[in-house]
């Protein structure tokens, strides 16, 4: 079967297809499948001889090992569940957090690891056709996943070791809720340019969104292309880490191009709308150690002004 090369997955890069930057290219749109996973499982890489040969060990969520009689041979791609968790079965679409390890399969040493113990990676959506679906497949939360991965280019065939730790439904990932008491707040110049006031208090734990004017054009429909103005700003000091405004330009991608929490803010808004959205680390860049984006760790504070959306 035709699967990703094998860079897309080291621990960076399979984060960075979820936490895509604001002015980043888009990732695949999520395809349409039935909730059953039906489709995800027959995604998964098949069963093999050689992953067959390969003895994991460590707790589902703790620090794996792989043994196995290096150098291994691998030729193809295959994928065993180790571990066959207990929880929720991934459905398309559906956000998973995660570990993974690496490992050399002509030497036998550990490359890298990460999201074991008490921080999990960033999430990402699992989709038919990602290619990280040849990976998860349709496994249940709780699952332990052993895989060969090919030589790519000049980089040598590896081993992957996934823990599949959380499943979380599509549509309660990043869900938006009203905001709280201690909310930011917003002052324009007579310019229309905003400047964004952080209140003195915790940041929210979910993605927290308030309609500052409602526009009356189209409603932004998933996967439209917008163009936007827009100022970002960290709620920990308050300061500003990018604006359209400020450099002059609106900038435009598609709504499944950002990270989650500006999707959120998004989608369902009507063009001509602007919109104030605080978004936690999971839904914007990812928590601190998890990702190497410059952002990651901090909670997040847009205003948006929705310019327009073309249908894709």
């Amino acid at each position: 079967m035709r699967i990703r090369p094998l860079a897309a997955l080291s621990v960076a890069a399979l984060s960075a297809l979820l936490l895509a930057g604001c002015s980043s290219a888009a990732p695949e749109a999520t395809p349409t499948a039935d909730a059953t996973g039906a489709d995800l499982c027959a995604s998964a890489a098949p069963d093999g001889d050689v992953v067959g040969t390969i003895t994991v060990g460590g707790e589902v969520g703790e620090s794996a090992t792989a043994e196995f009689t290096a150098p291994l041979e691998v030729e193809s791609a295959e994928r065993t569940v180790v571990v066959e968790g207990d929880g929720t079965a991934i459905a398309d679409g559906d956000y998973v957090s995660y570990a993974l390890a690496v490992f050399d399969a002509s030497t036998g040493e550990s490359l890298q690891e990460a999201g074991f113990g008490d921080a999990p990676l960033p999430a990402m959506p699992i989709t038919i056709g990602s290619g990280a679906d040849a990976y998860f497949g349709c496994a249940t939360e709780g699952s332990r996943i052993a895989m060969t991965v090919p030589a790519s280019g000049e980089g040598a065939a590896q081993i992957y070791v996934i823990d599949v730790l959380e499943v979380t439904p599509a549509d309660e990932w990043c869900a938006v809720t009203e905001p709280g008491p201690d909310f930011p707040s917003v002052e324009f110049s007579g310019e229309g340019v905003p400047t964004v006031t952080i209140p003195d208090a915790d940041a929210p734990a979910d993605v927290q969104l308030e309609v500052l004017e409602e526009g009356d054009g189209d409603v932004v429909e998933p996967g439209d292309s917008v163009t936007v103005n827009y100022t970002g700003v960290k709620w920990s000091d308050g300061s500003v880490f990018d604006s359209s405004w400020e450099s002059g330009t609106p900038a435009t991608f598609t709504t499944t191009g950002v990270v989650t929490g500006f999707q959120r803010a998004l989608e369902g808004q009507t063009v001509g709308s602007t919109v104030l959205v605080s978004m936690p680390p999971a839904c914007g860049y990812g928590e601190a150690g998890s990702s190497e984006h410059e952002l990651a760790g901090e909670t997040l504070v847009f205003v948006v002004n929705i310019i327009e959306a073309t249908r894709p």
